[in-house]
């Protein structure tokens, strides 16, 4: 993960939450501190102020990579790069090319002269102009390709970025893509998946401090993530101090992101990729969530 922080604002709340995410994932991070051309432009203030985050980067005596970056003057990016490059080698990312792509959907719209069209980053293989494949709970086969510079592209191999024109409805983020051998397959495929969806929309119940504790009589578990929203700071300091409190020697809570204001999308992304019930405090969610 790259985690951008503008050297001029230091950790906002967003980026705060993004540490969350990483840390819930137990993937590295190389934090990348933009906007280092402008004068009030103060990189060591970031990197003390992410300590308090438990984020040490190599500078401060840890194991966390830190590069500095200018967006603006181009500045810092081969350096990014060769740092991106290197925790790629360490973690031995490797890809085939040589056979049916898979890919991750990143972000996905309905435009009104193209249809939906999602942007992915391909995983493994190569996706081609005609590729049949499946995507969520959709399915398609590609009519366009366009890489990031907005040209269009006949095939896009592993790491590439590129957006995917010719599905039939507009996928989710995180959705997955897989090229399947015909048309048939990737129908079925997909009105499965479609029904599996509406099944758990109109069966699951929301979880409760209940079904918490039965689970965790079940799996004997140690640790029991939550996520924590509430209406101001001092609440949300309250709460997570509180159930600090009454963690014991067989069940400890974790608190995965505890934060201030409604329950968003990305909260529900947290909480259901940990299996964390979310806990709010005078908050609602809001329509997407």
């Amino acid at each position: 993960v790259v985690l951008v922080v503008a050297a001029d604002d230091g950790l906002m709340p967003q980026t705060i939450e993004a540490i969350n995410h990483t840390k819930a994932a137990g993937v590295p991070m190389i934090v990348a501190i933009n906007k280092i051309d402008k004068y009030e432009a103060n990189a060591q203030r970031v990197r003390e102020r992410l300590l308090s985050e438990e984020v040490v980067v190599e500078e401060m005596g840890g194991d966390v990579q830190d590069v500095e970056v200018s967006a603006l003057q181009k500045t810092g990016l081969d350096t990014l790069i060769e740092k991106i490059q290197l925790q790629a080698e360490l973690l031995e990312l490797r890809a085939n090319p040589d056979r049916a792509a898979e890919a991750t959907v990143i972000e996905a719209k309905l435009d009104k002269g193209r249809g939906p069209v999602a942007t992915v980053l391909v995983n493994r293989g190569t996706l081609k102009v005609g590729d049949i494949f499946v995507i969520g709970a959709e399915s398609g086969k590609v009519r366009a390709l366009i890489d990031d510079k907005g040209r269009q592209v006949k095939e896009a191999g592993p790491a590439m970025p590129v957006e995917v024109l010719g599905m039939t409805g507009v996928p989710s983020a995180g959705d997955p893509l897989q090229v399947v051998e015909s048309e048939a397959r990737a129908r079925e495929v997909a009105e499965y998946r479609q029904g599996v969806l509406t099944q758990k929309r109109t069966t699951t119940a929301p979880a409760s401090l209940e079904s918490m504790f039965s689970a965790l009589k079940a799996n004997a578990a140690i640790e029991y993530p939550l996520v924590v929203k509430a209406d101001t700071q001092g609440t949300v300091e309250a709460i997570v101090a509180s159930i600090n409190k009454i963690s014991t020697d067989l069940i400890k809570a974790r608190v995965l992101h505890a934060g201030v204001g409604g329950i968003t999308e990305s909260d529900v992304t947290l909480a259901g990729a940990s299996g964390a019930p979310i806990i709010g405090f005078n908050v609602r969610a809001n329509s997407k969530a």
